[in-house]
């Protein structure tokens, strides 16, 4: 279980996050929405400590993130942003490996997960000796999940991960992490950012809005089965139309808010 208790965070004299609670249960699909600014980021990084809160706990199966030693606890967690955050001076194999190598794993096992990585995100194994410079958006997107993925992760970081990306490739990607998740056994823990929100009600079993300044949790509801859409039916399930209608409405809300 991941916590967030009584968080707080700041930048300068602006308060970004105020007093902030909230539980993610193990094997939840987790998408956050909300408006820019409103800490969606924030609450992500703090899981692996990229961000510390001004006040509060962020705490993992119990143990406080602040007190873990931060290099083992990036080890469990995979993470993957807008941009793919490739090394630019590692080829695929080794972008791929990095953190296989730092949990000292053999060669030949590094190889295996490497290409079972590889043929899982539909890439090539031709392309593990180039370097990212040399790849597609949607090619280097994909190294980057495969590099989140292949330590196995109990956790997976994804922040607007195909943000940047063309509408067929982003479609692939969404199928393709919503059927990793779904065939799960144990399912992962995901936490996932993004603006979009049909994409949130696409890949989760919960879907949470930011909102407000400083900001807080202005909606979070858990979606059953007959709520998620379908490729075929994104946008004529009514269960799904009722739960999306309610999301925008929401996030305009705040914004009226916002600009008030």
């Amino acid at each position: 279980m991941i916590e967030y208790k009584e968080i707080s965070k700041s930048y300068g004299n602006q308060d970004i996050i105020k007093n902030l609670n909230l539980k993610i249960e193990d094997g939840t699909f987790l998408t956050v929405v909300g408006t820019s600014g409103s800490g969606k980021t924030t609450l992500l990084k703090m899981i692996n400590g990229l961000v510390k809160p001004n006040q509060g706990q962020i705490l993992i199966n119990g143990q406080d993130v602040q007190d873990t030693d931060l290099i083992e606890l990036r080890r469990n967690i995979g993470y993957s942003i807008q941009g793919n955050g490739l090394f630019p001076h590692l080829t695929v194999a080794e972008n791929i490996a990095y953190v296989l190598n730092l949990q000292k794993k053999n060669q030949v096992e590094i190889e295996k997960v490497v290409d079972e990585k590889l043929a899982m995100l539909g890439l090539d194994t031709q392309l593990k000796n180039r370097y990212p410079a040399a790849l597609s958006g949607g090619q280097a997107q994909r190294v980057g999940i495969a590099r989140a993925l292949a330590a196995t992760p109990d956790i997976l970081l994804m922040d607007e991960p195909f943000g940047a990306l063309d509408a067929v490739t982003r479609a692939r990607l969404q199928d393709l992490i919503r059927e990793l998740w779904s065939k799960g056994n144990p399912k992962k823990t995901v936490f996932f950012v993004t603006h979009d929100v049909d994409e949130a009600l696409f890949l989760a079993n919960r879907v949470m809005v930011m909102g407000q300044s400083p900001s807080n949790i202005i909606y979070d509801c858990k979606i059953n089965e007959d709520e998620r859409p379908t490729r075929e039916n994104q946008f004529e399930n009514p269960a799904a139309m009722k739960l999306r209608n309610a999301l925008i409405s929401q996030i305009n809300r705040d914004i009226a808010i916002r600009i008030s």
